[in-house]
């Protein structure tokens, strides 16, 4: 072998294990570092080596957690395998909030996945709140079944479009209209949250379908959760990054590109089973942001 092929394998093999020891460092993720339950702690398990987290919920309660950080602006990331079978009337959130208490005030980015009977597909809803008005909705079908396996759910939040992404499929993008009436939070940092209970009064066919408790309990899984985003400081506010790469923020990340583009077409003309901007029953005069 010449002197430079085995330099060439040991740099290669140098880089292996630099790379399966960040890999193995990336895996010691601890949850308790990182978040506190919320509600009934009995109805929260974790898998033997910790890497695993589930929620739990029966007729008595629910469950969730929340991140101890608040963070403004960044890349959310978390995977989530959903309730599977006859699940109608369970919704699984996985969301953004600046209020631990969901107060009047409060401003929130929402993932939620909508249960439904055996063999009928899940509905996954995005909604948008600022100062604790919501009513931005859109729906959407997925194009697989959430319940067989782990797939990644992300928010890309920055000061010029929220987008949220499915498997790295953009699904919705929310921008910034930087107007006088602009509907767009981005002024209060946010806590990352994930919960699951009974919302069979309007889950499932508008409430027409109850939560068989038979079924009892309704697990939803997660796991690999990443936030790469700036953190909140108190008691003197302010925004501390992370990480030194602060992609999120970057001109690359406030529009999608060619490919993302692309599949964001695909997904509106063939997923989006309800849009806010579309409903002039409900909004005769749409809202200001409709017209992007």
């Amino acid at each position: 072998m010449s002197p430079w092929m085995l330099l060439l394998l040991l740099l290669t093999m140098a880089f292996c294990t630099s790379a399966s020891a960040a890999a193995s460092a990336s895996n010691s993720f601890s949850f308790k570092d990182s978040f506190d339950i919320m509600g009934a702690e009995d109805h929260f398990k974790a898998s033997p080596d910790g890497q695993v987290w589930y929620l739990y919920l029966d007729q008595k309660t629910g469950c969730g957690f929340q991140t101890k950080q608040r963070y403004r602006f960044g890349w959310f990331s978390m995977k989530l395998k959903l309730v599977g079978g006859d699940s109608a009337g369970v919704v699984t959130a996985y969301y953004m909030c600046s209020d631990l208490g969901a107060g009047p005030e409060r401003d929130e980015l929402d993932f939620e996945f909508l249960g439904n009977r055996t063999g009928e597909p899940y509905t996954i809803q995005t909604n948008v709140y600022k100062s604790g008005v919501g009513g931005r909705e859109m729906r959407h079908m997925l194009w697989f079944d959430p319940t067989l396996d782990f797939h990644t759910y992300s928010i890309l939040w920055n000061n010029h479009h929220i987008v949220f992404f499915v498997d790295r499929v953009p699904i919705r993008v929310y921008k910034n209209t930087d107007k006088p009436n602009n509907f767009f939070p981005n002024q209060k940092p946010m806590y990352m949250f994930s919960s699951i209970w009974n919302a069979d009064d309007w889950a499932t066919r508008g409430g027409l379908e109850k939560t068989d408790w038979r079924n009892e309990p309704f697990v939803s899984s997660y796991k690999d959760f990443q936030a790469n985003g700036c953190q909140w400081k108190d008691p003197f506010p302010a925004c501390v990054s992370t990480t030194t790469d602060n992609w999120w923020d970057q001109y690359g990340a406030w529009v999608l590109d060619d490919n993302q583009r692309e599949d964001f077409s695909w997904v509106g003309r063939n997923l989006v089973i309800y849009d806010y901007c579309k409903d002039y029953k409900r909004y005769p005069t749409l809202p200001p942001e409709c017209s992007l």
